[in-house]
């Protein structure tokens, strides 16, 4: 029976992790990057993010990456004119783990 797997681009696996994450405080009308250690993360892996409770008002994510082994990076917005602090809390990962390399194209 022919094999139903693409020689590229497949999704290995997906799977959810809730880390309980403390991000620090963000500066007026900026952006900045925070890291913080899960274990299990590879740098290969496509991360989306969510925090569970209610996220502080006028903070957003903007992007959520694994940067190096173990090391999960979330970019934290802050629209307001004062410095705001993310909602400490339990955050869901949903993590996609590639199998073998990613197209560089779509066909």
């Amino acid at each position: 029976m022919p094999s139903t797997t693409l020689a590229r681009g497949n999704a290995l696996q997906t799977f959810y992790v809730g880390p309980s994450l403390t991000p620090a405080a963000i500066a007026a009308a900026t952006t900045a990057a925070q890291t913080f250690t899960v274990p299990g993360l590879l740098p290969t892996d496509h991360i989306s993010v969510s925090c569970q409770a209610a996220q502080t008002a006028g903070v957003f994510i903007a992007d959520a990456r694994c940067s190096a082994d173990n090391t999960l990076s979330i970019q934290f917005g802050n629209v307001t004119a004062g410095s705001l602090t993310p909602t400490a809390g339990t955050y869901i990962l949903d993590v996609i783990r590639y199998e073998g390399p990613l197209p560089t194209t779509a066909g």
